[in-house]
Parts: structure tokens; sequence; C-alpha cells
């Protein structure tokens, strides 16, 4: 580990910091350690539960349950281990605002690597159920593969996590919401919901797993999305302020970021509000996100300018193809509004996604990306070690005076008074016209 030296600036000490947090190896470590304490977590909830019994791997009471329940819990703490360190390095704007949005955004992304674990561990013991029919496991191996799962999820959650960006942020929130829609349309209970529409499995009338699985889904995908706007604004932000330097023309970043931040809160008003409980709350906020959505379409040129041809063109299709999916609902009449709903849907994340790759590329390009930040960061700490190295290669050793030459009491100690980066010669002493047994 490298040794700061006590006459360094602060600055140094930070770098340092930052360069043992970023650093992969150090995160892969943690990473290991995290998914070991999961691990332990896991072995002791099987034998605590499973303890001389037999259970099967999917149903009540079943090791897929525990085991759903289990990596939740693990792919949630470890998801706030792994922010915590993000937010310490390549993040340290999130805990320069508002304590509240700091914990708006913890909330959501848990809740989203929680829930995908949960989804992904019921459909997996769910397929080996099928695939081994009738099939029982001892408390052995329930341990076993809770082992496993509280492994992985600990493992998958940190590095997620810690390694979070905008890219990634847009990939699991699509994963999380298709996820979401498509567990509650196998969990209605009434097979003929969507001769309604698409609300229609957050009412209740399809089922309360249907119902609590799709409001919640919409929910926490309004909040996600909120975070979300945060970071694609902070990345647009750098790019926006080299625009403005270079004396072109302007990119409205506010523009996208509240765009961004009011559909994620008609999404969750939505969620919170079914359409059961009141249907003109539920319409509203429904209708101004789609107003907002196609308004931050069709004005993307006045916004945000600058960026490839190529993605203005792409923006229009995709308001064409909301139009058009408007168009066969009303008045055509070509499918109800469950099937609008869908398209739209479709839309707007298909949108999101080509959005924020393309954003993520033109970044890259200018030298402005996740990475480009990363190097700049390890290029500083380099450059710091160097010069530390430099120092203590160039730093003269005392040497006694000749005391055939001068009194003891009046020997002068001659030293470089400073180093060509104006800091002292000695860790702890300071230089100047005074004999060496004095300290300072």
């Amino acid at each position: 580990m490298t040794r700061v030296p006590e006459g360094h600036p602060r600055p140094l000490e930070r770098l340092l910091s930052v360069r043992r947090l970023t650093s992969p190896v150090a995160r892969e470590s943690l990473a290991i350690w995290v998914a070991i304490a999961a691990g332990a977590a896991g072995a002791a909830v099987g034998l605590v539960v499973f303890f001389g019994r037999r259970a099967p791997l999917s149903g009540d009471w079943s090791v897929g349950t525990a085991a759903a329940i289990l990596t939740a819990v693990a792919a949630g703490l470890a998801c706030l281990v792994g922010l915590a360190r993000s937010t310490r390095t390549t993040h340290q704007w999130m805990t320069q605002r508002h304590w509240g949005w700091m914990v708006a955004d913890a909330v959501g992304l848990v809740v989203v690597h929680g829930a995908i674990a949960v989804m992904a561990c019921l459909a997996l013991f769910r397929l080996f159920q099928e695939a081994f029919t009738g099939l029982t496991v001892d408390g052995i191996a329930s341990t076993v593969m809770l082992t496993l799962t509280g492994t992985v999820a600990g493992y998958l959650g940190f590095n997620s996590s810690a390694r979070i960006s905008t890219r990634s942020l847009s990939t699991l929130l699509a994963l999380f919401m298709a996820s979401g829609m498509i567990v509650s349309m196998l969990l209605a209970e009434n097979p003929f919901w969507w001769h309604a529409f698409f609300s229609e499995l957050g009412t209740g009338q399809a089922g309360i797993l249907s119902f609590w699985t799709f409001n919640t889904t919409l929910t926490v995908s309004g909040l996600v999305l909120t975070t979300l706007s945060s970071f694609i604004t902070q990345d647009l932000f750098t790019w926006a302020r080299d625009r403005a330097r270079r004396g072109v023309r302007k990119a409205r970043i506010g523009v996208l970021r509240w765009s961004l931040f009011v559909i994620g809160l008609c999404m969750m008003g939505a969620g919170v509000v079914p359409i059961n409980f009141s249907d003109p709350v539920h319409s509203t906020f429904i209708r101004v996100l789609g107003v907002v959505f196609i308004v931050l379409l069709a004005s993307i040129q006045l916004w945000l300018p600058g960026f490839p041809p190529a993605v203005y063109v792409g923006t229009y299709l995709m308001l064409g193809l909301g139009i058009i999916a408007t168009l066969l609902w009303f008045p055509l009449r070509y499918y109800n509004l469950t099937g609008f709903e869908l398209a739209m849907g479709g839309v707007i994340y298909a949108w999101l996604v080509v959005f924020i790759r393309n954003l993520d590329a033109v970044l890259t390009e200018a030298g402005m990306g996740d990475r480009a930040r990363d190097a700049a960061v390890q290029e500083a700490v380099d450059a710091v070690d160097a010069a530390q190295e430099t120092d203590e290669a160039v730093a003269p050793v005392p040497q006694r005076p000749a005391t055939t030459a001068f009194p003891a009491s009046t020997a002068p100690f001659t030293t470089p008074a400073r180093q060509p980066d104006g800091r002292p010669a000695y860790r702890g002493w300071t230089i100047g016209p005074v004999g060496p047994g004095d300290r300072r």
C-alpha cells in the first residue's frame, strides 16, 4: 500500500484513496468477500429452516421460496455496499445533493436488484421443479442450494452497483420493467384480463398477486427512472459545458432532466393510485406522461443539438410509431386499450435504450465517458506515484559534520532547502538555518 508523506497536500490522499477504491483487484476482492458473507447467511438459513425435513424445489414452503427471500436480501444489501463504494469514486455527485435524493436513489436501486433476484430465483426453481417432477430434497441439499444462490446474488448485486453507469442502469430498468409486467400477467387469476386494459392487472380483479406485482413494478420503475434522469444529465452536463466553451449552439439539458423526472413521477403516481381507486387521477398521470414524452421527442433538436443525425431520425421514427399506435387504437379500433398500452410502452423504452447507447457513444468519442473518467483518475494517481518515487530517489542522506573543521556547537547542517516541487526534503523536518539537533 502506498504511504502518504506528511508534507503532501490533502488532494494526494484523496487520489490515493480513489485509486484503492477504483482498483479492479480491490473491487473484485471486496465482491468476493460480500459473496462469501451472503453464502454464509444462506448456509445458516438452510440449516435452520430445512433441518430434518424434505422440501420441494418450488411451491409453498419450498427451497425456491426461501432462496427467493434470501437472494432478495443478499442482492439488496450487496447493492448498498457497492453503491457506497461507487459514490466515493466515479459518482461522488450523488452525495453532493440533498440527502433525500440519495435515499430515494438507494431505495430504488435496492428494490430493483432485490426484485430481479426474486423473479430470477423463482423462475429458476420452478423450471427445475418442472424438469424433475416430484423431486424433494433434504436439509443438506437445501442448504447447499441456498448457499449457492446467496453467493451468486451477493456477488452480482455488489458488482452491478459498484460499476453502475447510465448504460447499465437503463438495462436494469428495462429488465425490471419487462420482467415485472410479464410476471404480473402470468400471475393473473383472471385469464381474460386483457379484454379490458393493461391497468386491469393493477385493480385486483386479476388477482391479489398480480395486483401487487403490477403496481410495485410501475412505482419502482418510476422511482428508478428519476434516478436514471440524474445519471443521464450528469453525463451530458460536461458535454454541454464543452460545447458552450467552444461557442456552438447551447444544449438545454434541463429539458431532458425535468421531462424524464416528470415521466418517472407519473409512473409512480399511476402505480400508487390504481385505476379502480381513482379513475380520473390515474388517467391524468397517464395523459401527462404521454404528452410530456411526445413533446420531448418532437423537440429533441431544440434541446439537444450536436448529436448524430441518425439519433434525430430514429427519434422522429419512434414518434411516428407512437402516432400510428394511437391511430390503430382510436379511431381505427384495430386493437383494444391493452394493445395500445403495450405498443406505447415498447416505443418509450426502445427510444430510451437507443438514446442512452448513442449518448454513451458520443461521450466516449469526446473522451468524457465512464472509462475516460476512470483513466483520468488513474493517470493522476500514477503521476503522483512517479513524483513520490522521484522525491525519494533524489532526497540526499544528511552527512555528519566534520568536527575537525568546526566546533560541535557551530557546525553547519547543509541540505537542500527545498525539493523541486517545493516540499521539505525530509518528512517531519523543517529545513532552514538551524543546527542538526533542532527539530520543529
